[in-house]
């Protein structure tokens, strides 16, 4: 008896444990471009969105947990690629013109790395994250459940932005610029 009774207690005990944890919800990663350049490649504390984005446009298609519970000063880490957004390779009949091609596509490649705070998700239900890349290599998530350009959703940002004549001089920008990761 005291055994069945044990393990009653032990059952019951750990179904409240986990009734009590913060439940992580699944969602998707997408990201919203309102810059000229292509994003090659971006992921949200290592997990991949994963189709290019092309200048002035929305895509992804990650799937990306937001912790259960939101907490002051939460941050995740974006990681991001930048480059020109369509140049037609040339093939591999012109050896020297394709390693041309592939070093003038190189040069123009950017890799960023960048902590951002998360918004209170206190009052809403998430539903994955949203990145939002920004001219001058500015960076803004979103967890709403609406998409970009709803009424209700939190970033009214214009997808196309003009860029900038010049960005603000920051430790982050000059490390990222070339920058390997």
């Amino acid at each position: 008896m005291k055994t069945c009774t044990a393990s009653i207690l032990a059952a019951v005990c750990g179904v409240t444990a986990a009734l009590c944890m913060p439940v992580a919800q699944a969602g998707i990663l997408e990201g919203v471009n309102h810059t000229h350049w292509a994003i090659n490649r971006f992921s949200v504390d290592g997990r991949t969105g994963l189709d290019v984005i092309g200048p002035w446009q929305t895509g992804g298609g990650g799937h990306y947990s937001v912790s259960g519970k939101w907490q002051p000063g939460m941050t995740v880490r974006v990681d991001w690629t930048t480059g020109v957004a369509y140049d037609p390779s040339p093939g591999f009949g012109d050896w020297p013109k394709y390693l041309e091609w592939v070093e003038k596509i190189d040069a123009q490649t950017r890799h960023h790395s960048k902590q951002v705070s998360v918004p209170a998700y206190t009052d809403h239900s998430t539903c994955g994250m949203t990145v939002h890349f920004l001219p001058c290599d500015e960076i803004q998530v979103a967890t709403s459940c609406y998409g970009y350009g709803h009424p209700d959703y939190p970033i009214k940002t214009p997808l196309n932005l003009p860029e900038p004549q010049s960005c603000p001089a920051t430790p982050n920008r000059a490390s990222a610029q070339g920058a390997s990761l």
